[in-house]
């Protein structure tokens, strides 16, 4: 079968070429190398398409280097669906170009057959916790260790339960039914951060169904050019939230919630499935999204005169264009303390798995990250993606910082009121 063209022409014509996203692009903004540019690699698109550029290693190098992080798309006075673009174009080098074995390995095996399902991820974290205990990581290749840092030393293991009630009602005296999708490195990972959503959900009048059949949202896949399988896990779990029946479906990662808002798209040409992934898709709503503002009996426990700052997830901020409550939610909590963070938009580096598949660039973004971190003089920063928390921890250690907590929303709203503690509840 003939691979298919890059999707919407029109839309990737639209590029005027006007350069208004190349001072929101991190690798630009990091080489100031056009080819490294948004409308450099809309410009490399079209020639690859039309047999202009082969493909080839050396001309697929910008594709690879993308971010994907869509900051281009949020400032783009046309509205050139670049986010698309990239993804159609990733899927095509998965049918016309063989990487490397080892970039194979990678992408195609730990990245795609291990991240997605979590007890396969939690067996695969086990050797780090051995490589802790005997205090080895320094005989470790430096890409290991690089990787390793990114593991949290201590994971809690938090069960959901599959019916959580409310313990408040909504403005109006009412109780609403809210699906929860808890994704596939949240269980892992941050056990207690879904619990706590759940808890933070339960106070702002939602009862919380944790629908059994639902698994990973497809993100790594579609972010890597697989679609097929990205659509693959987008029926499985549109058919797990129907059955369900919920009015509505929390998300609590910017990343997953970015795609999980997407499967309108990702579907729109399987007649069986097109209607009910828009439906679905209409249905999403990242954490932000539903809880009040303040947040009713929470008082995040940190001195006084503590600094609070805010980072914003790549996907929670460009694609799904979030920026404004999750910060009505730290500002109200933190009050005087809070402090805005400069260029907190710009990507840390994380950008899903590419702090693995390209860690030289994610390195250099981790470091610009940490350095404006460092200048707010912030004591706690706040941030919505998993993949965000652990780049900035792991940065924030390395440069010898790690007494800076870093947290996700939910984990700082539910904190207990006057704990003075920073202890973080489980429920």
């Amino acid at each position: 079968m003939k691979p298919s063209p890059i999707p919407d022409p029109s839309g990737t014509l639209a590029c005027i070429h006007c350069g208004l996203c190349l001072s929101a692009c991190p690798t630009y903004l990091e080489t100031g190398d056009e080819n490294q540019s948004p409308r450099g690699r809309i410009h490399r698109m079209r020639a690859l398409e039309e047999g202009r550029m082969p493909w080839e290693a050396d001309t697929l190098r910008a594709i690879d280097l993308c971010l994907g992080c869509r900051a281009c798309e949020a400032v783009c006075p046309s509205g050139v669906p670049y986010g698309a673009m990239l993804e159609h174009t990733r899927d095509q080098i998965g049918k016309r170009y063989r990487r490397p074995w080892l970039q194979r390995l990678l992408r195609r095996v730990a990245i795609e057959q291990v991240f997605p399902y979590p007890e396969r991820l939690e067996l695969a974290l086990a050797p780090a916790d051995v490589v802790r205990a005997l205090g080895i990581e320094r005989w470790l290749p430096g890409p290991i260790r690089d990787a390793l840092a990114l593991v949290p030393s201590r994971r809690e293991h938090v069960e959901l339960a599959p019916f959580s009630p409310a313990t408040a009602v909504a403005p109006g005296g009412t109780v609403r039914r809210a699906g929860f999708v808890a994704g596939c490195a949240m269980p892992v990972l941050f056990s207690a951060t879904n619990a706590n959503t759940v808890a933070l959900l339960n106070r702002a009048g939602f009862d919380v169904v944790l629908p059994p059949g639902q698994g990973c949202c497809g993100a790594l896949h579609a972010h890597g050019g697989q679609l097929d399988e990205a659509r693959a896990f987008a029926r499985r779990n549109i058919e797990a939230f129907e059955r369900a029946g919920v009015g509505v479906v929390v998300v609590n990662a910017a990343g997953c919630g970015s795609t999980l808002k997407e499967y309108g798209s990702l579907l729109a040409d399987d007649p069986a499935w097109a209607g009910r992934a828009k439906d679905f898709a209409a249905r999403v709503r990242d954490l932000t999204e539903v809880l009040p503002v303040p947040m009713p009996t929470s008082a995040p426990a940190h001195p006084p005169g503590s600094r609070v700052t805010y980072h914003d997830a790549c996907h929670l901020a460009h694609a799904q264009r979030i920026t404004r409550t999750p910060r009505d939610l730290v500002k109200a909590a933190a009050g005087a303390d809070y402090v805005e963070l400069p260029e907190a938009d710009v990507c840390c580096g994380s950008a899903g798995t590419y702090n693995l598949t390209e860690p030289e660039m994610a390195a250099r973004l981790q470091h610009r990250k940490i350095s404006h971190i460092l200048a707010t003089g912030a004591r706690t920063v706040i941030t919505t993606n998993p993949g965000c928390l652990l780049q900035i921890r792991a940065g924030l250690i390395a440069a010898g910082a790690g007494d800076i907590e870093v947290l996700h929303l939910a984990d700082y709203l539910v904190r207990e009121p006057g704990s003075g503690t920073g202890r973080v509840t489980t429920v």
